[in-house]
């Protein structure tokens, strides 16, 4: 597999989660160096953690599934929170799936615990000392799930390429958890179905 560069980029480890303070005017810069891995990407209220990133207020506001450039995904109390500045990928970001978690994979009959992406969220805002009493519906960057015609969804490969990027900008005081997906039963994370790093960088 082709891989773009990493130089300073951070990285958020194969299956597992971070949490990452944005001041208001940051930009992230979610850079898709495999071309295959997705990310689940949470926000709060830098101040009050209450106020979340919703999927559910952000496809109201916006009448839209997909974001487009100049688009703000908005929180549960309607208000901008991150802000579509570039986006050289496909712009395929779905905003429909429930973020992953151990009953997904137990249903899916996985033997044993499986790493997911709604414990790596909780772990991550615990490590900066946060909780949240349930998960939200995350902004599955990268991951492609097309609307079919007869209203069923599919689960396809990321149309990304190597180095393709998307970049949001703050617009308020944010914690941000990334979780580097770790489905591996499905081929949401490519036709390897290989978990792998996420990487992304803070630009002020």
């Amino acid at each position: 597999m082709i891989s773009a560069p990493t130089d300073n980029l951070d990285v958020v480890p194969a299956r597992h989660g971070r949490a990452i303070r944005l001041s208001e005017g940051q930009r992230i810069k979610i850079v898709s160096v495999h071309g295959s891995q997705v990310l689940d990407l949470w926000a709060f209220n830098g101040h009050d953690p209450s106020e979340y990133l919703s999927m559910e207020h952000t496809r109201s506001k916006n009448s839209k599934i997909i974001l487009s450039m100049g688009d703000s995904y908005v929180s549960d109390r309607r208000r901008p929170m991150l802000t579509v500045l570039e986006d050289t990928s496909p712009g395929i970001h779905d905003t429909l799936l429930c973020a992953c978690n151990s009953y997904i994979y137990q249903e899916a009959g996985c033997a044993g615990y499986h790493r997911n992406c709604s414990d790596n969220l909780h772990e991550a805002l615990g490590e900066i000392g946060l909780k949240f009493p349930f998960t939200p519906g995350p902004l599955n960057v990268f991951m492609n799930i097309p609307v079919k015609k007869d209203h069923t969804i599919a689960r396809l490969p990321p149309s990304t390429r190597p180095g393709d990027y998307l970049k949001l900008k703050a617009e308020m005081d944010l914690v941000v958890v990334i979780s580097a997906c770790p489905q591996d039963m499905t081929i949401i994370n490519g036709v390897d179905r290989i978990p792998r790093d996420v990487h992304f960088a803070i630009e002020s």
